[in-house]
């Protein structure tokens, strides 16, 4: 009896080793994978520091263009002395990221890769491609529509100072003007800070038909559902926009306007994969419907 409780013994700790090894390696997988991701960051954040100047002129591309249009010079101001060096590392790491994103992406792929059957990678892959893209099409559409509308719209609430009459008495060292100017003189930390903002928003916010169609090919969601959902989907994205841009109505509608026809679209992505799928059962006379028709008849045949 010690013998085979002994033997007993040994094979559990045995099997216990064998099912730890592979944890340990999935987790020296990670950090290597961690690694490279964390490598790839750095070295982007370096890049994009030492042209940081470039890029800050790239990302006042819309604030410049709406400054210009109105006659005024695009200068904007630097409120604390170590301003410029945070501007410069915020940039660097904004520019960072996007630049090692298709190496994050690469090793997150890798990673995930060896635990998915081939038909799961067919299926997988194209997202991941897809992913990036969408992003890069929200942060476009941000900077070329979006962040000029805000921008202009901003604008308007400025207003020249008014000369007083001539005639009036004016105190000694007083302003000439009768009523006060309002003129736009923002702080670059701010400005980068709302122009990133809006950038990243809208590149998230372009995922959604990425997510939705992933979960609508794994059949976890459906079209039927998301259609019968779109009141709440609207108070969600409502809430997401409310959230995600700053507190303007006029930048909460757009983002709306934006994302919304994006929910539409995937609404009709997976109902063009549930038809395909519908058809690909057909064909292997695997696809059973639930007819509501069928007691009815089956109680007038016995009717009969």
């Amino acid at each position: 009896m010690n013998m085979l409780g002994k033997g007993a013994g040994a094979k559990t700790a045995d099997d216990i080793e064998d099912s730890a090894a592979p944890l340990v390696e999935h987790l020296a997988e990670l950090r290597t994978r961690l690694i490279r991701a964390v490598l790839a960051f750095v070295v982007g954040m370096i890049v994009c520091f030492t042209v940081w100047n470039p890029i800050f002129n790239i990302l006042t591309g819309p604030i410049c263009d709406a400054l210009v249009a109105r006659g005024q010079n695009c200068q904007l101001q630097l409120i604390k002395v170590q301003e410029g060096f945070f501007v410069a590392v915020s940039i660097s790491m904004f520019g960072g990221f996007i630049l090692a994103f298709p190496i994050i992406a690469h090793q997150l792929w890798r990673f995930v890769a060896p635990g998915l059957y081939r038909s799961e990678k067919q299926a997988f892959l194209p997202f991941l491609i897809a992913s990036p893209v969408m992003f890069a099409f929200g942060a476009v559409f941000a900077y070329y529509v979006v962040l000029p509308l805000a921008f202009s719209f901003f604008l308007t609430f400025q207003q020249p100072g008014t000369l007083a009459p001539e005639g009036l008495p004016v105190a000694e060292g007083a302003n000439q003007l009768a009523d006060a100017g309002i003129i736009f003189q923002g702080s670059v930390q701010e400005y980068l800070s709302i122009t990133m903002k809006f950038t990243i928003a809208f590149g998230l916010c372009f995922q959604l038909p990425v997510l939705l169609t992933l979960m609508g090919k794994a059949g976890i969601i459906s079209s039927q559902a998301l259609a019968s959902t779109r009141k709440y989907a609207v108070v969600a994205i409502l809430v997401l926009a409310a959230v995600a841009t700053p507190p303007d109505m006029m930048s909460q509608l757009i983002l709306f306007a934006a994302v919304y026809p994006l929910y539409e679209v995937s609404i009709w992505l997976i109902r063009r994969i549930e038809k395909r799928r519908e058809a690909e059962l057909r064909a292997q006379g695997l696809w059973f419907e639930d007819d509501e028709d069928k007691p009815d008849a089956a109680d007038g045949a016995t009717k009969a």
